[in-house]
């Protein structure tokens, strides 16, 4: 059993390395291209509206975090913030009209022109993000996309970084990976004397 087990965890291991290399390698262009999206639109003024289900809504909050708090080096706040946080936002929603709605009335409440909204759907297919990503194209806002290999959030984003694989650990494990390299990219832009 235990040897069973050993073998299995070394498995998992490197299936984890093996996605998030061809993810990185699938995204090198669209991960530069997006720390230079965030890094305008923070250093303009604006914010990052981030939001997903279940376990990319927890990686939408860690990312806020990151942003807000600090990634690697001391820098000042970032304006970011996690949609999935407000409860009473989200079960109002939910009970008054659907929980479809719960993160397009969200952006269309607090989202300005400039602000970047960044969606979070391994299947790519969760009605709520897709919502949310609606609402945001036609108030004219950046949208930034993370999910698996299919689906339909990277057909309404302007940058979608998909992530080779339809088993959801893997996708979240890539996701989170490639969100950090975010995060020290935009530091590196916005705060290269820091390095």
């Amino acid at each position: 059993m235990t040897a069973d087990f050993e073998s299995h965890i070394l498995e998992t291991l490197q299936d984890s390395i093996t996605t998030k290399t061809g993810a990185i390698r699938e995204n090198l262009t669209r991960l530069i291209r997006g720390a230079d999206l965030l890094a305008t639109c923070l250093s303009s003024g604006h914010k990052i509206l981030i939001f997903g289900n279940g376990g990319s809504a927890a990686d939408a909050q860690h990312i806020a975090a990151e942003f807000v708090n600090r990634f690697q080096v001391e820098r000042p706040p970032l304006a970011a913030m996690a949609l999935t946080t407000d409860t009473s936002i989200l079960t109002s929603i939910g009970n008054d009209y659907a929980f479809d709605e719960v993160f397009a009335k969200q952006v269309m409440a607090i989202g300005k022109k400039s602000d970047i909204v960044w969606g979070i759907s391994t299947s790519g297919n969760s009605p709520n993000v897709l919502k949310g990503m609606e609402a945001a194209r036609q108030m004219g806002l950046i949208t930034l996309g993370m999910t698996g290999s299919s689906g339909k959030l990277s057909q309404v984003t302007d940058l979608c970084f998909c992530v080779p694989s339809g088993v959801t650990a893997r996708i979240q494990e890539s996701h989170i990976t490639m969100a950090h390299i975010l995060c020290d990219l935009v530091d590196r832009i916005l705060f290269p004397e820091r390095f």
